[in-house]
Formats: C-alpha cells, sequence, structure tokens
C-alpha cells in the first residue's frame, strides 16, 4: 500500500430496507428515516439515510478491502446530498498518506445528488 493507491469502487443500492434497517440498528427512530409521509411534511421528498448508517457502510468499504483483520483507527465523514430510496451510492477511495502498518484514505460516496458522504479514514492493517 503506498500514497495514490485507489480502492476500487463499490455499488451500493439504496433501498427503503437499508434506510430503514439502518436507522433502527443504530436506535434511531427519527421519522425522517422510516416515514415517507412524516418526511414530506417535513419538507424532504422520501426518507433519507442517516449519518451512522452511512458511517457504517464508509467503515465497511475500507475493512474490506484491507481485510479482516485490518483495525479503524479513526473516520472522520461530512455528509452532503441525501441518500433516498432509488438511488445508488458509489463509494471510492484514494490512500493519501501511509506510517508503517497505518494509511489514511480519503472516501467519497456520491449518488444521483451529488456527494453524499466525503472523509478520511485510518487504517490499521495487519501484516
Amino acid at each position: 500500500m503506498k500514497p495514490g493507491d485507489e480502492l476500487p469502487p463499490l455499488a451500493i443500492p439504496i433501498t427503503r430496507t437499508l434506510i430503514v434497517a439502518g436507522a433502527v440498528a443504530s436506535r434511531d427512530y427519527q421519522d425522517v428515516h422510516h416515514d415517507a409521509e412524516l418526511a414530506r411534511e417535513k419538507g424532504s421528498p422520501d426518507i433519507f439515510m442517516n449519518i451512522l448508517t452511512t458511517n457504517g457502510l464508509v467503515g465497511r468499504y475500507v475493512t474490506d478491502h484491507f481485510g479482516p483483520r485490518s483495525v479503524l483507527r479513526g473516520v472522520a465523514i461530512r455528509l452532503g446530498a441525501p441518500n433516498y430510496p432509488g438511488d445508488t451510492m458509489i463509494l471510492t477511495g484514494t490512500v493519501t498518506d501511509v506510517d508503517g502498518d497505518t494509511a489514511s484514505v480519503r472516501v467519497v460516496g456520491a449518488n444521483g445528488l451529488g456527494h453524499h458522504v466525503t472523509g478520511t479514514v485510518t487504517v490499521e492493517v495487519a501484516r
């Protein structure tokens, strides 16, 4: 692993089930993550993914690439365009720094509206 290495893209279909299951699993019961009618009343065209689900997907993307013995040491993400049902988020990553067994990876998750998530993941890679 070296700076400039790119992780293969990962396409994640954004389904209602994924959005609701992620919200329930993370105990985020805000109605905008499971009730389309109430989400529309609050100005959203539909339910949308919560940040904890996005965080989990970003972590999975990085650890799937570096292997089951890799350990996330830091995740710093920022949300942008919402993930709505029926869209697809494409995660991409680039190694930006390597220090021994630790790498920093710049991650971007884009959907049909733009960048849903951007951030940096620090991962320790077991050798």
